[in-house]
C-alpha cells in the first residue's frame, strides 16, 4: 500500500515544532511533536519515525510528557527510550495498556503504525523542567487519559487533541462530546498565552480559538437534544445535522463518524435524566 509521507519542522515564539502528515488517496492526517525547555511533548507515530528521528536528534530532550496514549502521539516513544534512555510520563491511566502490545484497527496501523510497547510513569498535578513549573491539566473527551500542559513561565498551552479543529463533524467511537466541553471549559479557566494543538499546529488567538470550539459545542449538544426532544431518532439527527459524507468513516469502517458525536450527546442526557 502507497503513503505519501511528507515533514516539516518550524519555530514559534521558542517552541520547536515537528509535523508529520502521512496520505492515503483522499484520507490525509496528520501529527506534531513539541519541544520547550528540555521537554519534549508528545512522540509522533511509529510509521513517522524515519521523518521525526532527525528532529528528535537535535534536541537536547531531558523528559518525555505525553498527551494520551493514542498511536500517532506515543509511536517513537520505545525507539526513543531505548536509544537515548529518556524518562516518559503520562497519565497513570493508560500506563498498563502502554506496556503491552498495542491493539488497535488495522486502518491505524496502516497510516501510524504499529506502536510497541513503552514503559512510563505516572505524571502529576505538575512539574518541573530547566526553567519553568507546568501545569498538567486533566482533559478528558477525546481519550480517557487526555492530559494538557501549561508551562507557568512562558503561558503557552499544549493541548493535545482537545481542539484539532473548531467545527468538529467526526469524532471516534470512544469520544465524548459533553465530556469535551467541561474539558474546555476547565482549560479555560487558566491564564495563557500561546496555543499549540497536536494536529492543527500553532493557534494564532488560540484562547478566542478554543472558546469558538466551545460555543459550537455547546450550540451543537443544544440541537441535538432538542431534535431528539422531538422524536427524532438518532441516525437521522446525524443525517440532519452532518449531511456531508467524509472519507474516514468510510476508511475506519464506522470507528470514526458523525454518529458518535449525536450519541454521546444523548448518552450524557439520558445518565442525567437517570439521576434526577
Amino acid at each position: 500500500m502507497l503513503l505519501k509521507k511528507n515533514f516539516s519542522q518550524t519555530t514559534v515564539n521558542g517552541v520547536q515544532m515537528g509535523n508529520g502528515t502521512v496520505q492515503f488517496k483522499s484520507v490525509k492526517l496528520n501529527v506534531h511533536c513539541f519541544f520547550l525547555d528540555g521537554v519534549l511533548i508528545d512522540t509522533a507515530a511509529k510509521s513517522l519515525e524515519k521523518e521525526f528521528t532527525p528532529f528528535f536528534e537535535n534536541l537536547d530532550i531531558q523528559q518525555i510528557v505525553i498527551t494520551h496514549y493514542h498511536e500517532d502521539h506515543t509511536g517513537c516513544a520505545e525507539m526513543l527510550q531505548r536509544k537515548r534512555q529518556i524518562p516518559l510520563f503520562m497519565n497513570h491511566r493508560m500506563i498498563e495498556c502502554c506496556g503491552r502490545k498495542a491493539d488497535y484497527p488495522l486502518y491505524r496501523k496502516i497510516f501510524w503504525g504499529r506502536r510497541k510497547p513503552f514503559r512510563a510513569i505516572a505524571i502529576g498535578k505538575t512539574f518541573n523542567s530547566l526553567n519553568a513549573v507546568w501545569d498538567v491539566i486533566e482533559t478528558p473527551g477525546h481519550a480517557i487519559d487526555h492530559a494538557a500542559f501549561l508551562n507557568r513561565e512562558t503561558g503557552q498551552l499544549f493541548t493535545g487533541d482537545l481542539y484539532c479543529q473548531e467545527r468538529t463533524k467526526v469524532i471516534l467511537r470512544e469520544e465524548s462530546v459533553p465530556t469535551i466541553i467541561e474539558s474546555l471549559k476547565k482549560v479555560l479557566t487558566y491564564d495563557f498565552g500561546d496555543v499549540f494543538c497536536s494536529h492543527a499546529g500553532y493557534l494564532k488567538r488560540g484562547r478566542t480559538a478554543l472558546e469558538r470550539k466551545l460555543d459550537y459545542l455547546l450550540e451543537l449538544q443544544g440541537k441535538i437534544i432538542d431534535l431528539h426532544g422531538r422524536g427524532m431518532p438518532s441516525k437521522e439527527i446525524a443525517v440532519t445535522l452532518f449531511p456531508k459524507k467524509y472519507p474516514i468513516s468510510y476508511f475506519s469502517s464506522g470507528e470514526w463518524s458523525s454518529i458518535h458525536i449525536v450519541t454521546s450527546v444523548l448518552q450524557e442526557q439520558d445518565k442525567r435524566s437517570f439521576t434526577f
